[in-house]
């Protein structure tokens, strides 16, 4: 056979392998596209990997409120009690954590119950307010953590009393609006930075790291370590336990 037989034969083999490789990539990325269809329906929030890791899921992000309290307590009633909440009414998680409840008292986890909602009060807007509803709410139930964290602005804010006393608080927003007590032990492992009253916090240069935006990352973290981060909860207690929902008594 001369070189002018063999030439149809190549161009008929080339053009099959070609035919068949693409045939098997289109196999492929149709069972990839299937797969991925069974994931979204099984998990509709998140890919199934990220799952695995708490730290950087996005369901957590989405979990979490942008400000709660957590409180050492396993009584709602009692919670509810001390807030003064009107017109209480049963809430799940799901409905809780959407964040349109003025106050969601949790169910207990781990001995501490969250309240998490808008009718908590702000310390960038009212330093003062948020003072007096920390302390006051402490002596009525002993020790209540406080944090709230803006991850468009940095403001961020975390307190911790007992009794009627603060131990711990820190709030920042475009300034130190308050700082009292030590550093505990969980913001010095943190590496958190907390300014002083008269001090500014510059703006980091290219390549430097945001303090601002570090402290914010790690209030989670810094809310593991002192009680609970409502983003680490199991799935499967917020599918199956109530809390209860409703307004404050009054505005801080």
């Amino acid at each position: 056979m001369n070189t002018a037989d063999l030439m149809p034969l190549l161009l008929l083999l080339l053009l099959g392998m070609a035919l068949g490789t693409g045939v098997v990539l289109v196999v492929l990325v149709s069972r990839w596209v299937r797969r991925q269809r069974a994931l979204r329906e099984l998990w509709p929030a998140e890919p199934i990997r990220r799952r695995l890791t708490y730290a950087t899921s996005r369901a957590g992000y989405l979990r979490r409120p942008a400000c709660w309290l957590a409180i050492k307590s396993r009584n709602l009633l009692t919670v509810q009690s001390a807030l003064g909440l009107h017109n209480p009414k049963p809430c799940s998680w799901t409905e809780g954590l959407a964040g349109e409840q003025k106050l969601f008292i949790a169910p207990s986890v781990n001995g501490w119950i969250l309240v998490i909602g808008s009718g908590l009060p702000d310390p960038s807007e009212d330093v003062d307010a948020c003072f007096r509803f920390v302390v006051d709410l402490s002596r009525k139930l002993g020790q209540v953590q406080f944090f709230s964290a803006s991850r468009i602005l940095n403001h961020h804010a975390w307190v911790k009393a007992e009794a009627g006393r603060v131990l711990r608080a820190y709030a920042w927003a475009g300034k130190t609006l308050w700082n009292q007590g030590p550093l505990t032990g969980a913001e010095k492992q943190l590496n958190l930075v907390c300014f002083d009253y008269a001090q500014s916090a510059d703006r980091p240069s290219f390549g430097q790291p945001d303090v601002l935006a570090a402290n914010t990352d790690k209030l989670p973290l810094l809310a593991a370590r002192w009680s609970l981060d409502p983003a680490g909860i199991d799935e499967r207690f917020l599918e199956q336990e109530h809390g209860i929902a409703g307004e404050p008594s009054r505005r801080f």
